[in-house]
């Protein structure tokens, strides 16, 4: 079964890593294993150990995974990128769900019910700017209340007037916008093509590719350097607006209309 970073990062295309099977490590003893690919990471964290606990994907394209050693009670956060491992460093404990020196709503100073327990510190690390959880309880716990607002699309509620919250409602939004990356925003029963993968892309190569999924031009204007190009597909109604800056699609977004998208 395909799981854990091989999920994320596709089929690797170098050797799986020779790993003695020994003790648990730290983070900074598995620096041998930063840029190897997704599935030889998996393998060698196995063999030394350790369990996979979470992935979470960022619309950045990072991937962060967590991953718990029972014998050595340690936590590491693996990032990848591109594929291949960037960095592992030591994660909190409650990040591979583990909490040491009492229970969860101690460790979030969180005077609530047992029925907020199960969402409780739903983030990770690596949801924060720092890559670290708040050492204030108070606004780690309205950081996690912001983040499960962002995540499930909530309205904005940030009563305490805190930066906590608004940090952690940001950092779910993007958690969500990265979770609903293969959504095209639309609904119905016709199939949707898929287009931001093209940003950043060179302009004819982008162009061209854009026409292979069945787009077409139907306007084209200039503005100073810039040049915007309005992309129809009338199989799935998709009306896209490309815009090319410096030899690059800059930004690809569906506007819904346009009087030629028909």
């Amino acid at each position: 079964m395909t799981t854990l970073l091989s999920k994320f990062v596709g089929v690797a295309g170098a050797a799986a890593l020779v790993a003695t099977p020994a003790l648990a490590e730290k983070a900074d003893q598995l620096i041998d294993i930063n840029g190897s690919y997704g599935r030889d990471a998996e393998s060698a964290l196995q063999s030394r150990g350790f369990s996979h606990v979470s992935t979470n994907k960022k619309s950045s394209g990072y991937v962060y995974s967590y991953w718990w050693n029972e014998r050595d009670d340690d936590c590491v956060q693996v990032e990848v990128y591109n594929g291949r491992v960037e960095t592992i460093t030591d994660a909190s404990d409650q990040d591979c769900g583990h909490h040491k020196g009492g229970n969860a709503a101690a460790a979030v100073g969180v005077v609530a019910g047992a029925a907020l327990l199960g969402a409780l510190l739903s983030h990770k690390g690596s949801h924060h700017d720092d890559g670290q959880h708040s050492s204030d309880h108070q606004a780690e716990a309205q950081y996690e209340r912001g983040y499960n607002d962002g995540l499930h699309n909530a309205a904005y509620h940030n009563y305490d007037r805190s930066d906590a919250y608004s940090s952690g409602y940001s950092a779910g939004v993007d958690q969500r916008n990265a979770n609903l990356s293969h959504h095209s925003g639309r609904g119905g029963y016709a199939q949707h093509v898929a287009f931001n993968d093209l940003q950043g892309a060179r302009a004819a190569g982008g162009m061209d590719e854009l026409e292979r999924r069945g787009f077409s031009q139907v306007d084209n204007f200039t503005s100073g350097n810039t040049r915007y190009s309005i992309q129809w597909r009338s199989a799935s109604r998709q009306c896209v607006q490309v815009t090319i800056a410096d030899g690059h699609l800059y930004d690809l977004r569906d506007i819904g209309q346009h009087p030629n998208c028909r």
